[in-house]
C-alpha cells in the first residue's frame, strides 16, 4: 500500500512540477487554500498581531480594574464581620507578596555602634536619633534609624518609610537632598512618636545597566518572593518590636511616600495590627504597575486587587491618602542597557477621586464614612497629611512646630556600607531558596504522581496541569471564536505550495503563520503535521526561508519535503519591548504572555484539523530557541499536540533565571520579560515535561549551545529519563540529542523521532 501511494505521490509530482514551472514564470496564483476565505489583509501582519495583542491586554486590565463584580467576597454590615470576611483575600495578598519567610520572635530592636561612631548619631532637646538594626527574616536583617521622644512616653509608634532612592537619613534631616518640609519622620517625632525609619534597597543601576532593585527582584520573583513583599517583611517585623515592648494599647502607624508608599500600603492591607495607614505618591498606582519599575512587579495584583481592592483591605481602619506626591520618573532604556524601561507618574485627581468612591463603596458600612482620607499636596510630607496622621492614631495630638534641625557628625553613619549589606543579605537569602528548591518541588510534585501504569499516572498529574494552566501560565476565561480561516498562496515549489493564514482567537486577538503542504497528497489521504516553531524576534519566515545556513535552517521547508505538512506560527515575541511589556501587563493579570499564545497555537491546531489532507491525531510541535521555551509551555496545554521536540532552550531553566552566580543566568541580561512567578517551587523544565508525558518528547542540544551548559541540561533531563524509562516503562518515547554544535537545529535525530512517532516513513537516502 505504502509503494502505491509513493508511485501515487511521484506521478503527481511531475504533474506538479509542470505547473510549478509555470508559476514561476508568471507568480503565484494568490487564491486562497480550499474551504477558506482570501487573506486580504496587507502590511507587516507580524507587527499588527503583536499591536492587536497589546490593545486586547489593555481592555483586559480596563475591565479588571473596572468590573463591578466584587473579587473577594465583602461582609460589610459590621466592622467584624467585613475583618472576618476579608481573611482569605489578605492571605492571599500576603503569598503574592512573598511573605512566606517566617520572621523571628519579637525582641527589642538592637542599637549599632562600632569603635568610629556610637549608636547615638545626634540628639537634641526634643529626641535623640540611634544607628539600629533588627532580625527580619532568616538572616536577613533590616537596618535604620530610630527616633525616640527626649522626656517623655511615645505616643505612637510609627514606621516611617521613604521612596527608595531617599535615604533615612535624608528623611531625618541629618543630610541634605530633601526638603525640610518633607522630612516627616522627623516631624512625627517631634510630635512625640517613636519612629522607626528603614533604609530601602537603591534603585541605583549596576554595571550592567540594571537596577540594584531590579536585579534583586528578578531572582527573587522566581521564587516566589518580590522586593516590595522583601520590605514588606523588614515593616513587619519592626511592628512585630513595637507588640512586643510597647505598652498594650498604644498605637502603630505605617507613613510611606513613592515606594515607601507602596510599602506602607501592602503592609498595612496585609496587618490588621497596624491601626492607621499613610500612602504619599502611591495611590492611582497600581493600575498601571506595568509601566513602572520592574521591581514594583506583584504577580496578579490588578486582577485580584487594583487600586480599589487594595485600599479597601485596609478598611475599616484608617487609611490617608496624599495626592500629587508622586516621584516622577521617566526612564526609557538607553543603548545597551539591561534594565526593564520605566515611569513613574502622578495618578491625575479625578481619577483618584473616582477610585477613592469605589473604595468606599466596596468596604459598604463597615468603613464608615471617615476611615479613608484624600489629602492633596505637592510635596510629600504635607502638615495636612501629617496632622490627619496623627489625629487619626491618637486623637487630641497635634503636629508640633518644626524644629531645628538636629547636628550630625561629620562621617555620618557609613550608609554606603549599610546598603551593600542589604542587598548581599536578601541575594543570600534568595539564593538559598533557589538551592533547596529543588527538594521543594520533589515533595509538593513528584512525590504525589502515580507512576503504577500510564493511565494511573495521566489521573494524578491532570490536577498539576490544571494548577500550571492557573497558576503559572495563566489563562482567560474567555470562549474562543470561529476560526474563520482566510488564507492566500504566497509561495509554491515543485514540492509544495506555502499559504499565509490567519485566524480569529478571541475578540480583537488572531493567529497568523505559514502552512506549507507537500505537493502529492492523494484524495482522502490524511498527512501528519510538524508545526515549527521561530525563536526570540523571529518570525514565521524566519522557519522557512531559504537560508539555510542559519541556525533554523528553513526546517519547516526541509520537513515538508520529507513528507509532512508543516505550519509555522507567528508568535508574540517579537519586536523587543513592544513585546515586553506584553508580559509586564499579562503579570498584573495573573497571566504570562503564553495565556495569549496557548489559545492562539490551540486554534491553530483546531484548524489544522479540519483540513481534509490532515490527520488531527498527528500534530507534532517542533521549536528552537525561545520556541523550544515555548514547547515547553504550550503542548503541556495544548490538546492535540501528540509530540513535542524542545530545540535550543532544555535546561536547568530556575537556575537560568535565578541564579546571580550563573554566568549564563538572565538575572544579568536584556531578557527582562523571562522571570516568571513563583517558577522556582512549582515547575522546572522537568515538571514541565511532566506534564507532556506520556507523549513522545525530545530534547535537540547542541554541545556549544550558548543557552545553559551541558551539565545542567543533562542534569534537568535526567529526571524526564527517569520518569518515562523507569517509572512509566515507555523509554523508547522520550531522548535526547547531543551535537557538536552551537544553538541550532541539528535535523537528524529529531527528523528521525518525528518519522518515528507520526509514523510516516523517511526519505530513501540515494
Amino acid at each position: 500500500m505504502q509503494n502505491r501511494l509513493m508511485r501515487i505521490g511521484a506521478g503527481l509530482l511531475s504533474v506538479w512540477a509542470g505547473l510549478a514551472s509555470h508559476v514561476a514564470a508568471n507568480g503565484p496564483d494568490p487564491g486562497p487554500l480550499a474551504g477558506t476565505a482570501l487573506l486580504e489583509r496587507s502590511g507587516d501582519i507580524a507587527s499588527e498581531l503583536v499591536a492587536a495583542a497589546d490593545l486586547f491586554l489593555l481592555d483586559q486590565l480596563d475591565q479588571a480594574t473596572r468590573d463591578p463584580k466584587e473579587r473577594w467576597r465583602r461582609n460589610g454590615t459590621s466592622p467584624a464581620a467585613y475583618k472576618a470576611s476579608i481573611t482569605t483575600a489578605r492571605t492571599r495578598l500576603g503569598h503574592l507578596l512573598g511573605l512566606h519567610d517566617d520572621r523571628p520572635s519579637p525582641a527589642p530592636l538592637s542599637l549599632v555602634a562600632t569603635t568610629d561612631h556610637p549608636a547615638r548619631l545626634a540628639g537634641g532637646n526634643r529626641y535623640d536619633i540611634f544607628a539600629i538594626e533588627w532580625s527580619a527574616f532568616g538572616d536577613v536583617k533590616g537596618e535604620g534609624l530610630l527616633l525616640v521622644p527626649v522626656g517623655r512616653e511615645p505616643v505612637a509608634d510609627i514606621v516611617a518609610i521613604a521612596h527608595c532612592d531617599v535615604s533615612p537619613e535624608q528623611l531625618c534631616g541629618l543630610e541634605p537632598g530633601l526638603a525640610e518640609g518633607s522630612q516627616y519622620a522627623r516631624r512625627l517625632a517631634e510630635s512625640g512618636c517613636r519612629v522607626v525609619v528603614p533604609v530601602l534597597v537603591e534603585r541605583s543601576v549596576r554595571k550592567q545597566g540594571i537596577s540594584h532593585r531590579e536585579w534583586l527582584h528578578r531572582a527573587a520573583y522566581v521564587m516566589g518572593r518580590t522586593m516590595t513583599g522583601y520590605e514588606v517583611q523588614k515593616v513587619l517585623a519592626v511592628v512585630d518590636s513595637f507588640q512586643s515592648t510597647s505598652p498594650r494599647g498604644r498605637p502603630v502607624g505605617v507613613i510611606g511616600w513613592g515606594d515607601g508608599g507602596l510599602i506602607s500600603w501592602y503592609a498595612g492591607a496585609v496587618d490588621p495590627r497596624i491601626d492607621v495607614t499613610a500612602v504619599s505618591g502611591a495611590f492611582g498606582q497600581l493600575d498601571r504597575l506595568w509601566s513602572q519599575p520592574a521591581d514594583r512587579m506583584v504577580f496578579s495584583v490588578v486582577k485580584e486587587y487594583g487600586d480599589v481592592g487594595l485600599a479597601a483591605m485596609v478598611a475599616p481602619r484608617d487609611l490617608l491618602v496624599e495626592t500629587g506626591t508622586a516621584p516622577e520618573v521617566l526612564r526609557p532604556r538607553v543603548g545597551k542597557e539591561r534594565g526593564a524601561p520605566y515611569e513613574i507618574i502622578a495618578a491625575p485627581a479625578e481619577e483618584v477621586a473616582e477610585k477613592v468612591a469605589r473604595a468606599r463603596q466596596l468596604a459598604g458600612a463597615a468603613g464608615g464614612d471617615r476611615w479613608l482620607k484624600v489629602v492633596a499636596s505637592k510635596a510629600p510630607g504635607s502638615e495636612a497629611m501629617l496632622g490627619h496622621f496623627l489625629q487619626s492614631l491618637s486623637p487630641g495630638t497635634t503636629l508640633a512646630a518644626p524644629g531645628d534641625a538636629l547636628s550630625a557628625p561629620e562621617s555620618l553613619w557609613h550608609t554606603d556600607r549599610r546598603q551593600a549589606r542589604q542587598q548581599d543579605a536578601i541575594d543570600r537569602h534568595t539564593q538559598e531558596l533557589l538551592r533547596k528548591s529543588h527538594h521543594v518541588r520533589q515533595r509538593q510534585f513528584w512525590d504525589k504522581l502515580d507512576t503504577t501504569s500510564v493511565d494511573a499516572y495521566l489521573a494524578s498529574v491532570e490536577p498539576f496541569r490544571q494548577a500550571f494552566s492557573e497558576n503559572v501560565v495563566g489563562h482567560f476565561d474567555l470562549k474562543r471564536l470561529a476560526a474563520n480561516p482566510r488564507t492566500r498562496l504566497v509561495d509554491q515549489s515543485p514540492k509544495w505550495r506555502r499559504y499565509e493564514v490567519v485566524l480569529d482567537v478571541f475578540d480583537g486577538l488572531f493567529a497568523y503563520g505559514l502552512l506549507t503542504v507537500p505537493v502529492g497528497i492523494v484524495p482522502s489521504e490524511q498527512r501528519p503535521v510538524v508545526v515549527c516553531q521561530h525563536g526570540l524576534n523571529g518570525r514565521a519566515q524566519s522557519v522557512v526561508g531559504e537560508e539555510r545556513y542559519h541556525y533554523y535552517k528553513a526546517f519547516a521547508t526541509t520537513l515538508a519535503e520529507r513528507g509532512f505538512v508543516t505550519f509555522a506560527p507567528q508568535n508574540l515575541y517579537l519586536l523587543n519591548d513592544r513585546f515586553r511589556t506584553l508580559q509586564r501587563k499579562s503579570n498584573t493579570l495573573g497571566k504570562t504572555i503564553f495565556a495569549l499564545i496557548t489559545p492562539q497555537h490551540q486554534q491553530i491546531v483546531d484548524w489544522l484539523g479540519t483540513l481534509d489532507f490532515v490527520d488531527p491525531q498527528r500534530i507534532a510541535f517542533y521549536g528552537m530557541s525561545y520556541g523550544g521555551r515555548a514547547a515547553m509551555r504550550i503542548t503541556p496545554l495544548v490538546s492535540g499536540y501528540c509530540v513535542a521536540i524542545c530545540s535550543g532552550d532544555f535546561n536547568e531553566w530556575v537556575d537560568k533565571n535565578a541564579s546571580t552566580a550563573n554566568p549564563r543566568s538572565y538575572v544579568n541580561s536584556h531578557e527582562y520579560e523571562s522571570f516568571e512567578w513563583n517558577l522556582g517551587h512549582t515547575f522546572n523544565y522537568a515538571e514541565m515535561a511532566a506534564l507532556i508525558a506520556p507523549r513522545p518528547f525530545m530534547v535537540e542540544r547542541g554541545h556549544h549551545d550558548f543557552v545553559a551548559d551541558d551539565w545542567t541540561v543533562a542534569w534537568e533531563y535526567a529526571r524526564v529519563r527517569f520518569l518515562y524509562a523507569a517509572q512509566l516503562g515507555i523509554p523508547d518515547r522520550t531522548t535526547i540529542e547531543w551535537f557538536d554544535g552551537p544553538h541550532t537545529i541539528f535535523g537528524q535525530g529529531a527528523y528521525d523521532f518525528l518519522h518515528h512517532h507520526l509514523k510516516w516513513p523517511a526519505p530513501i537516502s540515494p
